[in-house]
């Protein structure tokens, strides 16, 4: 099993190229998708996702460049997910951070 801890939309160098959600989304896919590279998992190994984000209506009004972002990402695989609502994230700029599970079968 690998388990990510909260992932945001930065890059490798720790620095936000953008305030947009959806961009913040696609990075934050690409950093967990390079995360579970390192142990040896893809994103059919995503069992579960739990996505804080900052602000309800942008996610909402924006679902169809989500999917984008996601399709572009992830491709067709559809872990069981929760999105939740926060106040605010730890790192001011952060619109989303993302926790993910994933399990590599054994073999």
């Amino acid at each position: 099993m690998v388990f990510t801890a909260g992932m945001i939309g930065w890059n490798a160098q720790e620095e936000f190229e953008s305030d947009d959600l959806v961009d913040q989304i696609r990075q934050t896919l690409i950093n967990t998708i390079a995360i579970l590279a390192e142990a040896g998992a893809n994103p059919e190994h995503i069992v579960r996702m739990t996505w804080y984000i900052t602000d309800r209506d942008d996610y909402l009004a924006r679902q169809k460049e989500i999917g984008t972002a996601w399709k572009e990402t992830m491709g067709r695989q559809f872990p069981c997910m929760a999105c939740v609502q926060v106040v605010a994230l730890m790192e001011i700029r952060a619109k989303i951070e993302i926790e993910t599970i994933a399990v590599i079968p054994a073999g």
